[in-house]
């Protein structure tokens, strides 16, 4: 009889591989709330004190409202019209065989791999030539660029956690596409669906590069931290603001990922 305990059998220069990514990826990221409670305006060690200052400072900053408004205003139609899109993407090439689909895939995706500095640029340089004025609409078609591939990832794999014989059994009792969608595909797949809209929300709300490039006189939440990083006096305000962000991204994304999966273990019960 072939031995295979060696399966499971921890093994120990993957898990400090592991802790020591993580580590890397995460520590520089979590100095970020350390220093936004401490009573200092210079970030140094040895802290100076404790002091919640800096997070009451930001409600009486109206320009700080105002590019939150915009964040909010920009991630709210970002994750609807990325979500939509990816709907239709992730049902054609899960449902569908046609000439040039998977080429048409491969250039959806291809903004997960083409710096968004270059984006950014190439979507400046549109805007201007086209006679258009930089705005929030011009920054929710750059995020919309980014966070499409994102919704269509995610919808992919949900459209394929579902047995597809129950929009088969639709249609021959008579139902046409369209009801089928509703009826059956919709709610099976609703979970991915809310799982994608805040996952593409969170990465509108967070993008710092398009709306840098293509931001007029209304500017997003990152593009004013960035602004405010010139004067030193507001930095432990900065600091407390992303804490905050950092806080509910966090959260954010770790219930998309819990509706997802719990969404898939519900379709695919015997996994």
């Amino acid at each position: 009889m072939k031995d295979v305990s060696y399966i499971h059998r921890p093994n120990r220069p993957l898990a400090v591989y592991a802790i020591l990514y993580l580590g890397f990826l995460y520590l520089p990221v979590l100095f970020l709330p350390l220093f936004s409670f401490n009573d200092a305006t210079t970030i140094a060690f040895p802290l100076k004190g404790f002091t919640l200052r800096w997070y009451e400072q930001l409600a009486e900053i109206p320009a700080l409202h105002g590019a939150l408004l915009n964040s909010l205003k920009v991630g709210a139609v970002t994750a609807v019209v990325s979500t939509f899109l990816g709907i239709f993407a992730a049902k054609a090439v899960t449902r569908y065989t046609a000439p040039g689909l998977r080429p048409a895939m491969a250039i959806i995706m291809v903004p997960l791999v083409i710096p968004e500095v270059i984006l950014g640029t190439a979507l400046l340089i549109l805007v201007v030539q086209l006679g258009m004025e930089l705005s929030l609409v011009s920054i929710t078609v750059g995020h919309i660029i980014v966070t499409v591939p994102f919704a269509v990832a995610m919808l992919i794999s949900r459209f394929e956690g579902f047995d597809k014989s129950m929009e088969e059994a639709s249609s021959d009792l008579g139902e046409n596409a369209w009801w089928t969608f509703w009826r059956v595909t919709f709610p099976l797949v609703f979970p991915g669906i809310l799982a994608s809209l805040l996952v593409t929300f969170t990465i509108s709300f967070d993008e710092f590069i398009m709306a840098f490039f293509l931001s007029g006189t209304e500017t997003t939440l990152p593009v004013y931290m960035w602004s405010q990083l010139r004067f030193p006096a507001r930095l432990p305000s900065v600091l407390a603001l992303g804490a905050l962000i950092l806080l509910a991204s966090f959260f954010v994304v770790t219930f998309a990922e819990w509706i997802r999966r719990r969404g898939v273990s519900r379709s695919q019960p015997g996994l």
